[in-house]
């Protein structure tokens, strides 16, 4: 009998949850393996109920408080909290999760977000959070970078039409505007990396159930976004050349297991586009597939900037919109076992 609500592991520390720092692997992996034999755990390929976590994108960048695009809801402390009550779910349903997948955001300097992709007339480059419309590449506040040109083979005329061509895609999707992020989730750079405790339980989990986690890269191409896991914002440039892959491999999985849980950040952005753009495959597939998936309500925070922005309400939205698609929203304190 596969046990359920397990004891949290005396090494995890809530404190710590909003701090970078080394794992102890071997030390981990030992009480892993010590744990599997107190609890009865065991492998996962053995379980009768198939249950898959995707986590999507618990990274230092959007989790942090001093990183890049830390994500604090409107209480300050969203990333934070939401990880202390995933980590904890991970450890109590250790007996239950029978496969982890980790999304993880990975740029590099020179991309369609960042602000080195363009400048104005004087050659300076947008500030952060700035919007690109498609008004503002066509009336010149804002062109392709003409010294990007040789890094990408192309005339610099052509990657002005590469730019124009993308703010069009994204204005006739009626999604956010082209939005210049600070750079962030660099590949090599600690932002990228999993946020310590989080990578910390899915070693704990690997160890304990004998299963090797996903890591599934998104969003390293150079001219598009990708939010979401399934695939980019927009697929082809202005000649039809491809500039990201719709990937079919989640609704195929899906239809694998049980049940799907799904957490992460941001909320209001990256976690609503791919489990939108789920609901689309499935949508195509087979409806009844959505009432497969598990949504943790209390493991994601929106987008909020004082002051600035606040995506909160348009994240609530979405959530309500999935659940009505019959999808369901569940805590963190829920036992896999009863859902």
């Amino acid at each position: 009998m596969t046990p359920t609500n397990l004891p949290i592991p005396e090494f995890f520390n809530a404190d710590k949850v909003g701090a970078v720092w080394r794992i102890p692997y071997e030390e981990r992996a030992k009480q892993a393996r010590d744990w599997a034999h107190l609890h009865k755990l065991e492998s996962a390929s053995t379980d009768q109920t198939k249950t898959w976590l995707m986590l999507i994108d618990m990274q230092n960048t959007f989790c942090i408080p001093e990183f890049e695009l830390y994500v604090g809801g409107r209480s300050g402390r969203g990333a934070i909290d939401d990880n202390t009550r995933l980590t904890e779910f991970i450890y109590r349903n250790l007996g239950n999760i029978t496969h982890i997948t980790a999304t993880m955001d990975t740029h590099k300097t020179m991309q369609v977000f960042h602000a080195i992709f363009f400048v104005d007339k004087n050659g300076d480059h947008p500030s952060p959070y700035s919007d690109i419309h498609v008004a503002d590449l066509k009336n010149g506040t804002w062109a392709f970078n003409p010294a990007l040109a040789n890094e990408f083979d192309l005339a610099p005329e052509y990657g002005q039409q590469m730019l124009l061509h993308y703010a069009e895609e994204l204005e006739k999707k009626g999604k956010y505007a082209l939005t210049v992020w600070p750079y962030h989730a660099m590949l090599g750079g600690i932002g990228h990396a999993l946020v310590s405790s989080v990578e910390e339980a899915l070693f704990f989990h690997s160890v304990a159930r004998n299963t090797q986690y996903d890591i599934e890269i998104k969003g390293d191409k150079p001219f598009t976004e990708n939010y979401s896991v399934v695939g980019p914002e927009v697929l082809t440039g202005p000649m039809g050349e491809t500039l990201g892959t719709h990937n079919t491999k989640f609704i195929e999985q899906l239809q694998q297991f049980d049940k799907l849980i799904i957490a992460g950040q941001a909320k209001s952005h990256c976690v609503a586009w791919t489990v939108q753009d789920l609901l689309n495959d499935i949508n195509v597939v087979d409806s009844a597939l959505a009432k497969k998936v598990y949504l943790l309500d209390d493991c994601s925070s929106p987008v909020v900037v004082p002051g600035v922005v606040d995506h909160t309400d348009a994240a609530n939205t979405a959530y309500t919109k999935f659940a009505e698609a019959g999808m369901h929203l569940i805590q963190s304190t829920q036992s896999i076992s009863t859902l």
